[in-house]
């Protein structure tokens, strides 16, 4: 198939790429590539990949047509980023994904890319037919984009789990990969809100997740799934002591409120009843992370020798 993945050159986009790559389809990138050429360099041995260098907020009818399928990852991702962005949140997640809509066509599958964040705080469990309450800009930003990908014909929106794991472009900010870093390079992590839930799923399964679209899309054209597994439910206390038992650090529970303000139960039923379970442990994304970090420091300068 032709695919075209908006935010190709992101933490999931490259993964995802490189899975469309290894199953022989034509795969085109488009990305602002903000975050520099070097982590999408490996995909240039793959002949039938394609880079097209475009922010989303500059979009062109061109650089949608003849696609078959379209991933929409593009977006300001996570509630920090957001925040120091407010505007090219707006501009980039909802206005971007408005100018999208524009110039694809009935016949083109659309796969959006959405969160659980937009579930805010919720009492219940919360399923794809809960009532949302955002509480952040990325998750207002998120789901007004999903509501409008909703309006194509053939669409479907993932609400992922926190996603975590190593990969060509590495987030620094989302939950474990954060929690482990600190916990190995500093021996220590400041909890907030130390009990709220979150819900956690590694970047392979949530590749595996796209990839089931291509597999079976008249089941899940026009359907809005939950994507993550009832395991990875666990609160920030939990994350720490799952984490404590591979790395040695200090626990430090911080009565101060956390500006990112979420605490949810996620039922993931609806996924798993079309065969979608992880195959990913917590421990051994906590494994491989603690391995990345013993060895590598993000902060740390290139040296010329």
């Amino acid at each position: 198939m032709n695919i075209l993945v908006t935010g190709g050159a992101g933490y999931k986009g490259l993964a995802l790429t490189r899975a469309l790559l290894e199953l022989g389809h034509q795969v085109t990138i488009l990305d602002n590539f903000m975050y520099g050429y070097d982590a999408a360099l490996f995909l240039f041995r793959y002949p039938k990949v394609d880079f097209v260098k475009r922010d989303l907020r500059n979009l062109e009818k061109d650089d949608v047509a003849g696609f078959e399928v379209i991933y929409h990852l593009a977006a300001i991702s996570g509630f920090p980023a957001c925040e120091a962005n407010p505007h090219s949140a707006q501009a980039i997640n909802v206005a971007g994904t408005e100018k999208l809509l524009s110039f694809i066509t009935a016949g083109q599958l659309l796969i959006y890319a959405s969160t659980t964040s937009i579930y805010g705080q919720s009492s219940s469990i919360c399923n794809e037919h809960t009532n949302i309450a955002p509480a952040s800009l990325y998750a207002v930003t998120k789901y007004a984009a999903e509501l409008l990908c909703m309006q194509h014909a053939q669409s479907v929106a993932f609400r992922f789990a926190t996603i975590y794991g190593v990969a060509p472009r590495m987030r620094w900010d989302l939950m474990p990969n954060d929690f482990v870093m600190r916990a190995v390079q500093e021996r220590s992590l400041v909890l907030f809100d130390s009990k709220s839930v979150r819900t956690f799923l590694h970047l392979d399964d949530a590749i595996r997740a796209y990839l089931m679209v291509l597999e079976m899309p008249a089941k899940m054209i026009g359907q809005v799934y939950n994507v993550g597994c009832e395991q990875g439910n666990l609160s920030k206390l939990q994350l720490a002591r799952e984490i404590k038992q591979q790395v040695e650090f200090a626990i430090i529970d911080s009565t101060v409120p956390d500006l990112d303000a979420r605490n949810f139960i996620i039922n993931f039923d609806k996924i798993t009843a079309l065969g979608f379970s992880p195959t990913k442990t917590l421990q051994e994304g906590i494994a491989e992370l603690a391995k990345l970090f013993r060895f590598f420091k993000p902060t740390q300068p290139y040296r010329v020798i």
